[in-house]
C-alpha cells in the first residue's frame, strides 16, 4: 500500500529511480524548490529568508496577531490578509467576547486594508482555496492545516508571530528544507476517500519522522486519477505527518477549480522536470488504499476497517488502557468494548465536517451512500458541516441537503467547531466517527482530568455514510454498491460578494479599532538578563504533548483575546496545578537564599517534557506560559518547528535534554546565558538543585540573529516595538 525509500531518488521518465548520491542541482528542478527560492530574499538558497504572497487567520488568533502588529508599528497590511470567523464557539462562556472579537476583525480590516469573511460564511481553508489561492504562490496562515499544495500553493501553518512578522514586513527563516517525492500510482476504488489515503500516509510517516519538517511533493501518474476535492482532501491532512508543507503537480482538473470559481487566471501548470532529485521518497499504490480508521487518540493510530472489525476486542482494549492512563484515580471509566455487540462495533455520533471533511464532493457522495435508509435510532446521529455557504448552496441545489434531511442528517453551517471541541462534543464514553482532522484525548471537548472522555475515532465520510446506512455499525463503504456518479458542482459566488469584506489595498488610517471589554493588550515582558533561574513548574512524561493539551481548545477559546484570562486554562486538561504554581513562582520573585544573584539573573517558570507541540500552530501554547511568567521550555525534542518557534518569538529559551528527569520545584540555574546565546552558542551547562543536586548539558540548536536578538529582548513585541507616530 505504502512504501518509504530513505534515499534520494530522481524522477527520471515518469518513474523514480534511486540515485547515485545527493544533487543539489537536481534538487533545483522540484517544484517546492522553485516555489520556496522565487520567494527567498536571502540571496543563500540554503538559509532562507521567505517573504509570502498572502496570510490569513482566523478568530482564535487574528485579534492577538493585529495587537501584537499594532503595539510594534503596524500601520496596514503590507499583503493581502483575509481574517476569517469559523473558529466562533457559540457559547457565552466569555460573555459578548466571540462576537466582539468579529467586531473587531472587521474594524481591523477597515483600517488596515484587509479582507474580512463574517462567522458561518466559510471555514478559513476552503474559503481560501476557492478565493485565495494561486499556482506558483506561497500563502502562510496561523493554523495548522493551512495547506493548498493541491491547487499548486505553497502553504505553511504558524503561530500568529510569524503572521506579525509578514505584517511589519519581515520574513520567515528557515533552513532549506529536504523535499520528499509522494509517488502516486494506480486509483481509488469505489469506497475509497481522500480520508482514507491521508490516514494511511500518516500511519506510514508520523511515528518513525519520515516527513518531519520536510516538504512533500506529490508526483507521479495516479495524480490524475484523484479529483481535484481529493487531492485537497489528502493535501490538508498532510500536517498530520508533522511535514513543513507540500504541493501537488497541477493539471487540467485544477485548471478546472479554478475556473468553475471564476479563477482561471490563477491556475499554473506546475510539473517536476524530468531529472529532479528529492532527499526521500514515499510511494502509495492508490489502488491498494483501502477504507481507514484512526483509533484514539493520534491520527497515526490508523488500521483499515477491515482489520479493525477482525480483531475489534484486543484493539478497543489498548485504547481503554491508553483511557484509563489518562483518567484520574478512582475518577471516571473509560469503556469501549461495550460498542461491541453482535460482532460489531457500534458508534453513537457521526460527524462530517470542517477543511477536511465539508466539501462537496465528500458530502454529496455521502448522500448517495445513505440513499433512502432513515436514520431511526436514537443512539446514532449523524451530523453534516458544509465547509462553505457556497458548497452548502449547490448542495441544496442538487439535492443532497435534501436527501440527507429527510433521511434525520442534521445540516449546520460552516464551523470548525466539531474539530476543536466546540460543537458536537461527544458524550463520555461515547464512540464517535468523524471526517474531521484530529482525535486528540483532550481535543473535541474530553476533560481526562475531570474524568469525562469521550472516543473520537476518524474516518472518511464515505464509510462515516455506510455506518449511518447500517444504523451506527461501524461499516467500510466498499461494503455497499451505491451510485457514485454525482451530480456536477456549480459555484455561486454571489454570497461572497453580498457578505464578504474585501478592502485588500484599500487601508483607512482614519478608522478606529472597536474593542469589546474583553480584549486586553499584552502585560509588559521582561528582557532576558545575563545569567536564568528556572523554577519546574510542571513535568510531563508522555511520549507526545499536543498543542492541544498545553493549551485546550474549545471552550477556553473565548478568551482568546484576552492574555491573562486564557492562560488560566494553560495545561488544565495535562496538569491541572500547573496555573497556580506558575503563578505562585511570578508571585514570590526571585528565592532568598538561593545562592545566585538577583540583579543579573532572569527568574521564571519552566515546563518540562518529552516532545511537546503535536498538532495546532496556535501560538497561545507558548503565550499563556509566557504571560504567566515562563522563561523557557526543556524538552528531548520538539515535536513541531512550528512549536519552537512559537517559544523563541514569545522570548522562552527552547532548551532540549537528553533525558527529561525534572522533578516539580527543581531549581536550574544556566550561567551566562545571554552572553552565549549573543555568541551562538548551542549548548548550556545546567546547575540543577532539587531532590537530586546534579548539572547537565542543555542544548540550544541554531537560532538565527533575529531570532536570538528576539529571546534577548524578551519578546516579538520587544523587538519590534516603535513608538507610535
Amino acid at each position: 500500500m505504502i512504501k518509504l525509500k530513505k534515499y534520494g531518488v530522481i524522477y527520471k521518465d515518469g518513474k523514480l529511480v534511486k540515485a547515485a548520491a545527493p544533487d543539489k542541482e537536481a534538487k533545483k528542478k522540484t517544484l517546492a524548490y522553485k516555489i520556496l527560492a522565487a520567494h527567498n530574499v536571502s540571496g543563500n538558497d540554503e538559509k532562507l529568508n521567505v517573504r509570502f504572497d498572502e496570510i490569513t487567520s482566523h478568530d482564535i488568533t487574528y485579534v492577538g496577531i493585529v495587537q501584537t502588529a499594532k503595539a510594534s508599528g503596524l500601520r496596514k497590511f503590507p499583503i493581502p490578509y483575509t481574517l476569517t470567523n469559523c473558529h466562533n464557539s457559540l457559547c457565552a462562556v466569555g460573555g459578548t467576547i466571540n462576537e466582539d472579537d468579529h467586531v473587531f476583525g472587521l474594524s481591523a480590516a477597515k483600517k488596515y486594508g484587509g479582507a474580512f469573511v463574517p462567522p458561518h460564511i466559510a471555514v478559513i481553508h476552503q474559503y481560501m482555496r476557492e478565493m485565495r489561492a494561486f499556482g506558483g504562490g506561497m500563502i502562510l496562515g496561523s493554523d495548522s492545516h493551512t495547506r493548498y499544495g493541491a491547487l499548486g500553493t505553497m502553504a505553511i501553518g504558524e503561530g500568529g508571530p510569524e503572521l506579525v512578522k509578514q505584517l511589519l514586513e519581515k520574513t520567515y527563516d528557515v533552513d532549506m528544507p529536504e523535499i520528499v517525492a509522494v509517488y502516486l500510482k494506480g486509483r481509488l476504488k469505489k469506497g475509497v476517500g481522500p480520508q482514507d489515503v491521508a490516514l494511511a500516509l500518516i500511519k506510514a510517516t508520523f511515528k518513525n519522522g519520515f516527513v518531519k519538517n520536510r516538504v512533500l511533493e506529490f508526483i507521479g501518474g495516479g495524480v490524475k486519477n484523484l479529483t481535484a476535492e481529493e487531492r485537497i482532501g489528502v493535501d490538508v491532512m498532510t500536517t498530520e505527518t508533522t511535514c513543513l508543507s507540500s504541493v501537488w503537480e497541477t493539471d487540467e482538473k485544477i485548471r478546472e477549480y479554478y475556473k468553475i470559481h471564476g479563477r482561471e487566471g490563477a491556475y499554473k501548470e506546475m510539473k517536476a522536470e524530468d531529472g529532479a532529485y528529492y532527499d526521500r521518497a514515499v510511494v502509495i499504490n492508490l489502488s491498494e488504499i483501502e477504507p481507514m480508521i484512526a483509533l484514539p487518540f493520534h491520527p497515526s493510530n490508523a488500521y483499515t476497517i477491515k482489520d479493525f472489525l477482525s480483531r475489534p476486542y484486543e484493539l478497543l482494549r489498548e485504547c481503554e488502557e491508553a483511557g484509563a492512563k489518562l483518567l484520574p484515580a478512582g475518577k471516571g471509566k473509560f469503556c469501549l468494548t461495550d460498542k461491541i455487540k453482535d460482532g460489531k462495533v457500534y458508534a453513537t455520533q457521526g460527524v462530517i465536517a470542517g477543511c477536511a471533511g465539508g466539501t462537496y464532493e465528500n458530502i454529496a457522495e455521502a448522500s448517495d451512500i445513505l440513499g433512502d435508509t432513515a436514520i431511526k435510532d436514537n443512539d446514532f446521529t449523524l451530523d453534516v458541516y458544509p465547509s462553505s455557504q457556497p458548497v452548502y448552496k449547490g448542495l441544496v441545489d442538487n439535492g443532497y441537503v435534501g436527501k440527507l434531511m429527510d433521511n434525520g442528517a442534521v445540516i449546520k453551517t460552516a464551523f470548525c467547531g466539531p474539530c476543536f471541541g466546540a460543537g458536537d462534543v461527544p458524550q463520555n464514553n461515547g464512540l464517535s466517527v468523524r471526517h474531521t482532522t484530529r482525535n486528540f484525548e483532550s481535543r473535541e471537548g474530553s476533560k481526562p482530568k475531570e474524568g469525562q472522555l469521550a472516543a473520537v475515532f476518524l474516518m472518511d465520510a464515505r464509510s462515516i455514510a455506510a455506518t449511518a446506512k447500517n444504523g451506527g455499525a461501524i461499516t467500510p463503504a466498499t461494503d455497499l454498491d451505491y451510485n457514485d456518479k454525482i451530480k456536477k458542482y456549480k459555484f455561486d459566488g454571489k454570497i461572497y460578494r453580498a457578505r464578504v469584506f474585501d478592502g485588500v489595498g484599500k487601508e483607512n488610517a482614519n478608522a478606529e479599532l472597536v474593542y469589546g471589554p474583553n480584549i486586553a493588550d499584552w502585560p509588559e515582558m521582561p528582557p532576558l538578563k545575563d545569567n536564568l533561574l528556572l523554577r519546574v513548574a510542571s513535568s510531563l512524561h508522555d511520549a507526545v504533548t499536543t498543542t492541544d493539551e498545553l493549551i485546550p481548545s474549545g471552550e477556553t477559546s473565548s478568551y482568546r483575546s484576552n492574555p491573562l484570562r486564557l492562560a488560566e486554562f494553560a495545561l488544565s486538561r495535562k496538569d491541572p496545578e500547573y496555573v497556580a504554581r506558575a503563578k505562585a513562582v511570578k508571585a514570590e520573585g526571585f528565592p532568598e537564599n538561593c545562592g545566585y544573584d538577583k540583579e543579573t539573573t532572569s527568574y521564571g517558570s519552566v515546563v518540562c517534557s518529552v516532545k511537546p507541540g503535536d498538532g495546532s500552530a496556535r501560538e497561545q501554547a507558548a503565550s499563556c506560559q509566557r504571560v504567566l511568567g515562563g522563561a523557557a521550555n526543556i524538552a528531548v525534542e520538539y515535536a513541531t518547528k512550528r512549536y519552537r518557534s512559537n517559544l523563541i518569538n514569545w522570548g522562552m529559551i527552547p532548551f532540549v535534554c537528553d533525558k527529561n528527569d525534572f522533578n516539580v520545584g527543581d531549581l536550574i540555574y544556566i550561567e551566562n546565558v545571554a552572553d552565549g546565546i549573543k555568541k551562538g552558542k548551542t549548548e548550556f551547562i545546567a546547575k540543577v538543585t532539587g531532590e537530586k543536586n546534579r548539572t547537565v548539558k542543555l542544548g540550544l540548536g541554531t537560532l538565527t540573529d533575529a531570532e536570538k536578538e528576539i529571546i534577548l529582548k524578551g519578546c516579538l513585541i520587544n523587538y519590534y516595538k516603535k513608538p507610535l507616530l
